[in-house]
């Protein structure tokens, strides 16, 4: 008994303490809840927004958040109206909804909120620095300013037949599409096709020549630097960060070698190119626009519009799987309107292929590439019709997808329908109603305010994206391509559709997303 009171004495010991511990902090998680729901119903500021219900402290809402923003979005707005803070990540997020909501926080005054502040520890790594986020705003309108008179009309009908040999090239060549028929994972492969369309077309072919599959390897290792996670710990030592720090490294240094080697050979200016663009603009100061940021303007250049074109042209894709109606609509049309031997696509015809350019937007409407915009209060904000006053260091959230799937703007708007707009189109009216918009200079030309509209799928304000006309182009120009190539249908033929994945910080189809594919005859 002696020797059995020796050997359990000291386990019995050690249990009580692992026992205690266990309770003791079971008893601290319990307290802190108890507080966290007092707190939230007993202690309301009546000049803030209401507080999004929660039980756990910290965590708060970040997990329903993150599993469906738009479903956590509407199911608050029911409860709370259009203005309501939730917790994300232990930071009290206010979100406006709505047209009031998106034009409250898009075209706030940069004195009142700032973007860099939320943006930078995530995007600096992988653009690279002294461009975007990592510098001055006023730099940074001087940037886009660059960037979108790069971004010229002639620049634009220069592109349409190098995408169009881009997509040629890629169904021969694609392990996707061996045969006359079969199945392929349309985000995989619309991934790699945009890389290239936007490489030959934007990049430059010096930069498309390089695109081999060691290339889309390194594209995918950047990639990896928008994973959520960054946001808190863009720094840390993870496996993911040292492949995005190395392929940032590798991609940088690839520009400014192209960009060296034409300085040094004194070549002429012989295409659109950004890069040509970028070597000839000068601040206003009179400072050429340095190697390195050329790099990592075009770094970003490349990330920014390769992910919004991928996700659409993935989405619609998906949906004229769903839809073959559709897709035979599209080729007819090219037939009525460039005519039955469907000669080569220019520039000119996109404007004429009114269903196209339907498609782009019903798709834009219901998929938009980014589910929340993101600005951190730098002074309190007022927000008008109501008793709230934001405070600083207040993190405002809006969501523009939010308006344009709401039925007071877009009846059944779960519906996908690229015949809702024949209506616009017919009287002469623009989706976005930019005509009718007031227009302000940011710093890189006049803009339309754009938040009047529900239908903002490129955001608005001084950080509307710069390359929406180009992206216009490429999508069109795609999936006018596609559609003289292929039909599409469903695995099972049904009319089904592959949910979101809101993992990343753009919004894409959830993968596997398959679809059966059978080439045209020619």
């Amino acid at each position: 008994m002696g020797a059995l009171s020796a050997i359990a004495g000291p386990l019995f010991e050690r249990a009580s303490t692992t026992t205690l511990v266990a309770a003791g902090l079971a008893s601290f998680f319990v307290l802190a809840v108890v507080v966290n729901v007092l707190k939230q119903l007993l202690f309301k500021n009546p000049n803030e927004p209401p507080v999004v219900f929660h039980w756990v402290p910290i965590i708060g809402s970040t997990i329903t958040y993150g599993i469906d923003p738009y479903e956590f979005f509407f199911s608050c707005r029911q409860k709370y109206g259009d203005v309501f803070t939730f917790i994300l990540l232990g930071k009290k997020t206010t979100v406006c909804l709505g047209t009031k909501g998106n034009d409250f926080i898009l075209n706030a005054k940069h004195k009142d909120l700032n973007a860099e502040e939320i943006y930078s520890p995530l995007t600096t790594p992988v653009f690279g620095s002294d461009v975007v986020y990592d510098c001055p705003n006023s730099k940074l309108m001087e940037q886009k300013k660059f960037m979108k008179f790069g971004l010229t009309s002639d620049a634009l009908k220069s592109y349409v037949p190098l995408i169009v040999q881009e997509v040629e090239d890629f169904v021969k060549r694609s392990k996707y599409f061996k045969g006359k028929k079969g199945t392929f994972d349309v985000v995989h492969a619309m991934a790699e096709l945009t890389i290239y369309t936007a490489s030959r077309s934007l990049q430059g072919k010096e930069v498309r020549d390089r695109f081999d599959s060691s290339f889309a390897d390194l594209y995918h290792d950047l990639d990896m630097g928008f994973s959520p996670i960054n946001f808190m710990l863009p720094w840390a030592p993870l496996p993911h960060n040292r492949k995005r720090d190395h392929a940032q490294r590798k991609m940088a240094r690839l520009y400014m070698d192209i960009v060296q080697a034409r300085k040094a050979s004194g070549a002429v200016k012989d295409s659109e190119d950004m890069i040509w663009n970028l070597m000839s603009c000068k601040y206003k100061d009179g400072t050429a626009v340095p190697d390195n940021e050329i790099a990592h303007m075009m770094i970003a250049l490349l990330m920014a519009g390769q992910h919004s074109s991928s996700s659409t042209i993935s989405w619609i894709v998906l949906r004229l799987a769903s839809r073959p109606d559709i897709t035979e609509e599209l080729l007819q049309e090219q037939k009525d309107v460039l005519g039955a031997d469907l000669p080569p696509l220019a520039y000119e015809d996109l404007h004429r292929l009114q269903l196209h350019s339907q498609v782009v937007q019903e798709t834009l409407r219901m998929h938009a590439p980014i589910h929340s915009i993101l600005r951190k209060v730098t002074s309190p904000m007022a927000i008008e019709g109501t008793p709230y006053v934001i405070p600083p260091r207040r993190v405002l959230m809006s969501s523009p997808g939010v308006t344009s799937q709401s039925p007071e703007h877009f009846p059944n708007p779960l519906n996908w329908d690229p015949h809702r707009w024949d209506a616009s189109v017919a009287a002469g009216s623009k989706a976005d109603d930019a005509a009718d918009e007031e227009k302000i200079d940011y710093g890189y030309g006049l803009v339309s305010k754009g938040t009047n509209s529900p239908y903002l799928p490129f955001g608005a304000g001084r950080h509307r994206c710069i390359g929406e006309q180009f992206a216009y182009v490429q999508l069109r120009t795609v999936l006018a391509t596609l559609v003289r190539e292929f039909k599409f249908r469903n695995v099972d033929g049904s009319n089904k559709v592959v949910g979101t994945d809101y993992s990343s910080l753009f919004s894409r189809p959830l993968t596997p997303s398959v679809v059966e594919w059978e080439k045209r005859e020619k």
